[in-house]
């Protein structure tokens, strides 16, 4: 069997290994392929690998030794499913992997706000504390998570493992959500999407990205919010209108946001939440720990495992 990573350099900078794909058939690895380079490296492959790389009907079509596609991620937007379904080609996922270390990042984000670690180790670091007159000192507001409200936006695995972390620290957790009141986990509960907007001290994203959602935060519904609120995104990017976000965040409708996705990654150069000190954006790696990276590539394996006994798992071409 051949087997073609098309872009195995971001689940794998060079720290975890291949050798468990590498047991199942003859596997190539790419850290990176471009649109134009698909076509020669998956010739002849009956096995592709991808996390960005996007697979098109078009693409199919002239593959005709391809069976199945294993997706490196849990979203799989890159694949074209119904033309992979039509021609019976095989289409896995890898789910829940990252769970906890989203979750994890979601608190990351709003501890920086509301503590600002960073920002004072940095200034302690040139030697600001060690010429303060006073024992300590303080110049951005520190806030107590205990007694707020956390609106969550989806309670799905990592909205619901955020759940359980907001309760952790005493917070009230208020979700929107499609689940049923009484399945709820006690201390949760459900509320209107504007009533969450309107009452939540945090914001925290997790919902899937449809039309429905696309642009879900946007000016209409940041005005919504108290000043003080910080608005949370670890889900996907364009759930959100960064230029509202940027100019709400701008003028104070709401004290700052912490995201780890943006509507275009990379990101462009001139994008408008560059240079406002109340948002913060990491690289999209609340994924990225160590232990959820290990994760995906087992699962990874375990999926065309499956496949090639005959019985696919996480496939979501059915």
């Amino acid at each position: 069997m051949k087997i073609v990573v098309l872009d195995g350099y971001a689940a794998n900078p060079g720290d975890l290994s291949w050798e468990g794909l590498e047991k199942l058939g003859e596997c190539k690895v790419y850290d990176r392929t471009a649109p134009e380079e698909l076509l020669e490296r998956a010739a002849d492959a009956e096995a592709l690998l991808t996390n960005k790389t996007v697979i098109t009907a078009d693409a199919m079509q002239t593959l005709p030794q391809l069976k199945y596609i294993g997706v490196l991620a849990t979203g799989y937007n890159v694949v074209d499913v119904d033309a992979a379904r039509d021609r019976g080609i095989v289409v896995t996922n890898i789910p829940a992997y990252s769970t906890a270390s989203v979750a994890q990042m979601v608190f990351a984000h709003l501890l920086n706000i509301t503590q600002r670690v960073g920002h004072y180790a940095h200034d302690n670091r040139h030697g600001r504390w060690s010429a303060n007159p006073d024992f300590c000192y303080w110049d951005t507001p520190l806030t107590e998570l205990a007694g707020k409200r956390m609106g969550i936006v989806g309670l799905g695995n990592t909205g619901m493992a955020t759940a359980r972390i907001a309760l952790a620290f005493g917070m009230e957790v208020v979700a929107y959500t499609s689940k049923q009141a009484e399945s709820l986990l006690e201390g949760i509960t459900a509320c209107s999407l504007d009533e969450l907007f309107g009452t939540a001290d945090v914001v925290s994203l997790h919902c899937p990205l449809t039309p429905d959602t696309h642009h879900l935060v946007n000016a209409r519904r940041l005005a919504m919010m108290k000043p003080t609120a910080i608005l949370i995104n670890t889900g996907r990017g364009l759930l959100v209108n960064e230029q509202d976000l940027a100019d709400a965040l701008r003028q104070g409708t709401i004290c700052a946001a912490g995201l780890d996705v943006m509507s275009q990654e990379p990101p462009m150069a001139d994008n408008p939440l560059w240079g406002l000190e109340n948002c913060f954006v990491t690289p999209h790696i609340a994924w990225a720990t160590a232990e959820a990276r290990e994760r995906l590539m087992q699962v990874a394996v375990d999926n065309l495992q499956h496949y090639l006994a005959g019985y696919p798992v996480n496939n979501v071409a059915v």
